[in-house]
Parts: C-alpha cells; sequence; structure tokens
C-alpha cells in the first residue's frame, strides 16, 4: 500500500497488527506514530481529541484490566491508497477487573464484549475516528446495573454541571474524513434493512434475515432465529419512536472465500418519549451512535441470500446519562 510500511500488505493486516502491537504488545508509545496528532475520536461517551488523550485512555483502561486482549473479528473496509481508506473494525475484547478506574473500584470478575472502530487511515496513519464498545455489556458482567452505573459515573466525574458530557452533534468536529463509504450492493442492503426497522416496518425481519439468523446486540446480548432480533429492535425503537434515524456511512464487500458483508454506521436522534429499553418515557433529548456488521448467506426463503449474522452497538451507559442529565433523578 502506498504510504504505508511494507510490512503490511493491506488495510486488514495494518489494522489488525496495529490493534495487536498496541494492545497485548503494550506499545502504546506506538500511537505517536500511528495516530494523528489532533485526531478527533468519537465515543459515544464524548469526544476525545489528540493522540495523547488516546494514549493516556489507553494506559487507563490497561491499568483497570492488565490482562486485556483484543481479538480482531473482522475488519470491513472502503477506499483506497490514493483517497485513503475507512476500516470498520470489529473486535471481541475482554479483561479482568483487577484495578481501579472507570468503572469503579476492582471487582475481580472478567468481561467479554464487541467494539467496532470506523478508523480513517492514510499514509500510515489514522487521522479520523469513531468507537463503540459495549459498556453496557462490561457494566452487566461486572454485576453491576447499566442505569445506576451511570448515576455514579454523573457523581464521580462531579456532578450534573462538571460530568463530561456524552457525544451529540453539535459536539462534532471535521476530522478530515468526508467519504461516505462505497456503492457495492451488501452495504445497500443493510442500509435498506436498518432504514425499514427505523420506520417500524418489523416485518423485515422474517423477509431479509436467515431463519437461523445470529444476533448480537449490547449487553452482550445474543440469540437465535427471528424473535429475538425483533425484540431487541423493537425496543429500542418504542424507547425513540420519533427519534430522526440517519446513517452516516455504508460499506459493503465481497471478498474471496468469505462471505458478503457489510457495515453501516448509524445514529437516532430525539427524545425518549416511549416505554422500551430505558423504562417509562422522560423526555429526555438523546442521541444514539450506532455501528450495525452484518453477513449474508445463501439460505434464505426461496433460496434467496439472507442476512445470518448481525452485530449491533450503541453504548447504553451514555444513553442512560443523558436520561438521568435531563431528569436530574441522581
Amino acid at each position: 500500500m502506498k504510504g504505508f510500511d511494507p510490512r503490511f500488505r493491506d488495510l486488514p493486516d495494518y489494522i489488525l497488527k496495529i490493534t495487536q502491537e498496541i494492545w497485548e504488545g503494550r506499545g502504546l508509545a506506538t500511537l505517536n506514530g500511528y495516530y494523528a496528532p489532533d485526531l478527533p475520536m468519537r465515543f459515544p461517551s464524548g469526544l476525545v481529541r489528540g493522540n495523547q488523550a488516546v494514549i493516556d485512555g489507553t494506559l487507563a483502561t490497561l491499568a483497570e484490566f492488565p490482562d486485556r486482549q483484543l481479538l480482531g473479528e473482522d475488519v470491513i473496509w472502503s477506499g483506497d491508497e490514493d483517497a485513503g481508506f475507512l476500516s470498520s473494525h470489529r473486535l471481541v475484547t475482554s479483561g479482568t477487573h483487577t484495578g481501579h478506574g472507570a468503572f469503579g473500584p476492582p471487582t475481580g470478575r472478567s468481561f467479554v464484549i464487541r467494539a467496532i472502530a470506523d478508523c480513517a487511515a492514510k499514509d500510515n496513519v489514522i487521522y479520523d475516528e469513531w468507537l463503540i464498545r459495549d459498556a453496557g455489556g462490561i457494566v452487566r458482567q461486572l454485576g453491576l446495573d447499566p442505569s445506576q452505573f451511570a448515576r455514579d459515573q454523573i457523581a464521580a466525574e462531579g456532578g450534573p454541571d462538571r460530568c463530561a458530557r456524552p457525544f451529540t452533534p453539535a459536539d462534532d468536529v471535521d476530522g478530515g474524513y468526508t467519504g461516505r463509504g462505497n456503492d457495492n450492493e451488501w452495504g445497500d442492503r443493510l442500509a435498506g434493512i436498518l432504514t425499514r426497522i427505523m420506520h417500524k416496518d418489523f416485518a423485515v425481519i422474517v423477509a431479509e434475515y436467515d431463519r437461523a439468523v445470529r444476533t448480537e446486540h449490547p449487553g452482550a446480548l445474543g440469540g437465535w432465529g427471528w424473535a429475538f432480533a425483533e425484540t431487541q429492535w423493537m425496543r429500542l425503537r418504542s424507547a425513540f419512536p420519533t427519534a430522526r434515524f440517519e446513517i452516516h456511512h455504508q460499506i459493503g464487500r465481497d471478498d474471496p472465500h468469505q462471505p458478503p458483508r457489510a457495515a453501516v454506521r448509524w445514529s437516532l436522534t430525539g427524545t425518549h418519549s416511549g416505554p422500551g429499553a430505558f423504562g417509562r418515557p422522560t423526555g429526555a433529548p438523546v442521541h444514539v451512535m450506532g455501528m450495525t456488521h452484518a453477513e449474508f448467506g445463501p439460505f434464505g426463503r426461496n433460496g434467496d441470500w439472507a442476512l445470518r449474522r448481525e452485530f449491533t452497538l450503541f453504548d447504553e451507559i451514555s444513553i442512560w446519562k443523558q436520561i438521568h442529565l435531563h431528569t436530574g433523578d441522581l
């Protein structure tokens, strides 16, 4: 790849190798080279600016979870070496809570969750990023309640007037990446499925998902078949029934020896005006940053290709934090 170290044979190889080098190899200082000095990194919990902030955040995470491991499950990507790349990198990450940090005093418990990072890269440097971890999945596996954890987080950060505010579109900055993905049919198909779901056309699940679909959602929840997928999506949409759905980026890929795959970054912006995954309606203004990966296979109805594996992430803790900051229920 032009502009990249020759030890990286392609973009997935670059993403997987530097992730292992940074985390398992404890090469935090390599972020001085791999990440741009003024990189914006958008988490649902807020915007972090600059590679030094990323280094310090990585150090804090490793101090809290010293055995933290990040396994690269897939890299779904678009772009080229001239314009630059966008990698949507899905990981399985695990650790044991033996240190003090963002998740409170050590519990001695372990967790296994997923994360997805959308990274814009050019000339061997990541310069723009969006990252979602299943924070609710960590909290639940540490024996904590996501809603109460969000309250405790607000208090630990100095109260409602001083705490870090979850990310909203008003906080965004121009990091330099302006692409929207590619025109591949599988990206279009996943974007169409998500759009129908968000327009409350839940019949799309039976129409487009394989009967044996595996669905993974926040809270480290996973299930098989149509009913699980329907329930998870209905509970999210019911909580924010009038929120505006927007697709920000979509990629589809047909790669040798792999099933067709797609990655979509999306959002819901509106009010907590319905019952569902976040309890009784509160009227809180909420922004949900979401990412979905999918794989397709040839065993749908009538032999058509159907969605066989779906991985969706958003951050329950950041949503609860927005709700509690609005209601004052602290």
